[in-house]
């Protein structure tokens, strides 16, 4: 389930806004400050952040700098929700980090339209969708795999790895990222223990002869090709 960081003031449109959320299957944390938002943000980060503009204390368009110019928050989806609807208050919001930018009154579905939008783009992992690639198949919503019509057996960690894996093809990603991104940043273990999951996942995949999916890059991490002519070792 996707977690949705709402940052908004008033009550009524927080709530309206967590409502509609949960309904679509998301689950959500509400902030009504920029301190509360940063601390929620710190203790787990979210897949997205729907951020007001004018909060109290510090405002919304200089949290969103706040996030672009930190390592582990630089890529956090963000889309400001305001009142402010002129031209110029658009560009600095975008200019400022923001993924979108949508102005009030606003229609729930345009706003659940726009988050799955930016979640194809920038976090596709987050998204229910059954993923395909090299003619394995994967659907989180009944958690399965298969390939030609035989199931793969995964665990709960190798299935989210190999969700990763699959939505972010061809990319190299380090030990530290996959911790970040399959286990969470706030769970602290140790590197190896990615080694022996993907271990585990391409043994679960020898099954249906996809086990070469999984690449080790030397010195990298590792990364999901379509091609199985990759190392294994």
């Amino acid at each position: 389930m996707s977690r949705i960081l709402v940052v908004e003031d008033e009550s009524a449109i927080a709530e309206l806004i967590s409502i509609n959320l949960r309904h679509a299957g998301f689950e959500v944390t509400l902030a009504s400050s920029a301190d509360q938002a940063q601390l929620e943000v710190d203790r787990v980060l979210p897949e997205l952040v729907v951020l007001d503009w004018m909060l109290p204390g510090q405002t919304g368009l200089a949290l969103a700098r706040q996030w672009r110019s930190q390592p582990r928050t630089k890529e956090l989806p963000i889309i400001m929700l305001t009142a402010r609807a002129e031209e110029t208050d658009k560009v600095s919001g975008l200019d400022a980090g923001a993924d979108d930018y949508l102005t009030k009154p606003f229609s729930t579905n345009e706003l659940l339209a726009r988050i799955r939008a930016v979640l194809r783009r920038k976090a596709p992992e987050a998204l229910d969708a059954v993923v395909e690639v090299g003619g394995l198949s994967l659907d989180p919503g009944t958690r399965r795999v298969s390939r030609e019509g035989v199931e793969v057996k995964l665990g709960p960690t190798e299935f989210r790895l190999l969700h990763f894996f699959m939505t972010h093809p061809e990319r190299v990603h380090s030990r530290s990222q996959l911790l970040d991104r399959v286990w969470g940043d706030h769970v602290f273990i140790e590197e190896r223990t990615v080694d022996v999951h993907v271990k585990r996942l391409r043994e679960a995949l020898e099954k249906v002869q996809c086990q070469r999916m999984i690449e080790t890059v030397r010195g990298a991490g590792y990364r999901l090709t379509q091609q199985q002519n990759a190392l294994t070792a």
